[in-house]
Formats: C-alpha cells, structure tokens, sequence
C-alpha cells in the first residue's frame, strides 16, 4: 500500500456499502474532482472539501454563489478548479431539486447495482465502465449532475459498494461482502 492513508481508505472505507447522502454526494463530488488527479492527492485533500463544502449538506451547497465560488478558488487547501468547482455546486442543487421531487440520491445510485459477478482476479478484470455506470451517468446527466461520465460513475461505484471489485485475494473482499447482503 503506498501509505497510511490509502491503506486506511482500502481497508476500512473503499467498496463498503454507503446509503447516507451527503456522504454520496461527497464521493460523486470527490470522484469529479478526481478527474485528471490522483486520488491520493484528494484523499489528502479531502478534510478541506469536506470544511469548504459544509460537509456535502446538500441544502447549504446548493445556496452557493458566484462569491462562494471566487472564495473557493483562493482556497489553496481544495482542487482550484472552477469548473469542478461550479460542478460540485450543480450537484448539490440537483440532489436538492430530486428531493422536492420525492426522488433521492441514495434511491438512485443503489438501483443501478449490476447482478453479482465474481470476483476480479487481477486488476486486468476490473472494468472501467459498465452498462450499469453508463446508465446511472446519463441519468445523473439528465438530473443536472456534473462530472459524471460512465468511467467517473463506475469509481463512485466501486467506492460507495454498489459493486465489489475488491480482488479474490484480498481480505477485505468478504467483510464487504457481508456488509452489502446485510444492506449496510
């Protein structure tokens, strides 16, 4: 593992079952900004989103504006991007919008797990995009979400445990297992 950080994000967070918004909307944020970087780096950088975003509360997010988004720019803490930026903003506003709807995010991301497949043997079996992320990315798309193409999707995913692509060999892999059958 390349440190303690990554370590600890595989181990104890990377493909465990998330069902809580914001945390969703944090990783369909953080995946966005990924775009481009390593994901070490927002690992590293992802106690400053988390503080410059209000903790991904949709609601507040949502209410940004063009000051929110110039003081984000000067925040040497974050990813300077204003697109990426911006896109975090639309995120929020689109969660808030499928909410008035009596739509949710979490609703949605789950109903887009693939049926079970077994586990990758090697990195080499891992997909970059499915049916399934292109699907759920058209129709983040269509909600207004940015930053959301089938391979940044697929990532989210992975992340959040909708597909478990930890590999046959890894120790992790049942402990996830087991959490998503529960349906943590």
């Amino acid at each position: 593992m390349r440190d303690e950080i990554a370590r600890a994000y595989h181990d104890e967070e990377w493909g465990r079952p998330v069902r809580d918004e914001a945390r969703l909307l944090e990783k369909v944020c953080l995946e966005g900004f990924q775009s481009g970087l390593s994901w070490d780096t927002i690992l590293r950088k992802r106690p400053a989103f988390r503080a410059a975003f209000a903790g991904f509360d949709a609601e507040v997010v949502a209410r940004y504006g063009d000051r929110d988004v110039e003081r984000l720019m000067g925040d040497a803490a974050i990813v300077r991007n204003r697109r990426k930026i911006e896109a975090t903003i639309a995120n929020a506003r689109a969660v808030v919008e499928m909410r008035v709807a009596g739509d949710s995010l979490t609703e949605l991301i789950w109903a887009h797990q693939p049926a079970p497949a077994g586990a990758p043997r090697s990195f080499a079996e891992v997909a970059a995009s499915t049916p399934e992320s292109a699907a759920l990315a058209r129709e983040l798309k269509r909600r207004g979400f940015r930053f959301v193409g089938p391979t940044t999707v697929y990532a989210l995913m992975q992340a959040v445990g909708v597909v478990n692509d930890h590999l046959a060999g890894c120790w992790v892999r049942e402990d996830v297992e087991r959490q998503r059958r529960a349906g943590v």
